[in-house]
């Protein structure tokens, strides 16, 4: 018995878990799903940056999800775009130091504006992305779940 928990005790050393076989600035990378459970997002690498985009959103049902677009875009070229599929976290820079991702911005579809964006995994394992303007203090923060 004894050599046996030895073994597998062992062999959870040797394997460890899949956010210890990931670098810490690649944990950010995957699907995330709001606490509100009204959207997910993809969060990807790019080049040496991390963005993400709106794969899934629930919002009025009469209205299907491919059939919204960024109507409150400040520019007016840009107000055809559809919603979901666009980038809404763009710029995030891995900082090792406070194992966090920073100096990002995040884009508000519901209203059309830009906030300057940082993120960070919680213990828990939760994405919290926080918009702000100039001042962390001033800001908000959206909740993630993996999904």
């Amino acid at each position: 018995m004894f050599k046996c928990l030895a073994f597998i005790f062992f062999i959870s050393l040797s394997v460890g878990t899949h956010a210890d076989a990931v670098p810490g600035c690649d944990q950010i990378c995957g699907k995330w799903m709001s606490s509100e459970k009204n959207l997910i997002v993809q969060v990807y690498k790019d080049k040496d940056h991390f963005r993400a985009k709106i794969i899934w959103f629930k919002d009025d049902p009469s209205k299907p999800m491919g059939e919204w677009s960024d109507a409150k875009n400040p520019n007016p070229s840009m107000r055809t775009r559809k919603i979901l599929g666009m980038d809404v976290l763009d710029d995030l820079k891995y900082d090792t130091k406070s194992n966090s991702w920073e100096d990002g911005t995040i884009y508000d579809a519901k209203n059309g504006k830009e906030w300057s964006a940082s993120a960070y995994i919680s213990k828990q394992g939760l994405l919290k992305v926080k918009g702000y303007w100039h001042f962390k203090i001033f800001g908000r923060t959206m909740v993630f779940k993996r999904v």
